[in-house]
């Protein structure tokens, strides 16, 4: 059973907006928090965002001022609502999800969504 599926990437114009939805399979308060990772083209995954528990946000340089995580928990749902695209945004986008251990953070991801930005 996937663990997060995620959708609304798109192709789009610099300028342009999308909002990614990230549906999980079990309560969202699960995870100690969520977010988003994106890996453009040959690459590294990179943060973007992400929410806690407790409702802090956390935002990569890249997006604060664009980007906006949010979550709607009767759906258990993430979305991050992108403004002002900018090619450089463009990249398969993943959502996480962190879980306390005894020690560290066990990580969890979906499979990714593809975001495009191109005049």
């Amino acid at each position: 059973q996937e663990q997060f599926v995620e959708s609304g990437g798109d192709s789009v114009q610099p300028g342009g907006s999308l909002r990614l939805s990230c549906a999980a399979s079990e309560s969202i308060f699960s995870f100690y928090s969520m977010g988003w990772y994106r890996q453009a083209p040959g690459e590294q995954r990179e943060f973007v965002a992400s929410l806690t528990q407790s409702d802090i946000t956390k935002y990569a340089e890249s997006a604060k001022g664009r980007f906006t995580i949010s979550r709607d928990i009767a759906k258990n749902t993430v979305y991050l609502q992108m403004n002002s695209l900018k090619p450089e945004d463009t990249g398969v986008y993943y959502c996480n999800g962190k879980r306390a251990t005894v020690t560290n953070f066990m990580d969890y991801w979906g499979k990714g969504t593809l975001v495009t930005v191109s005049s």
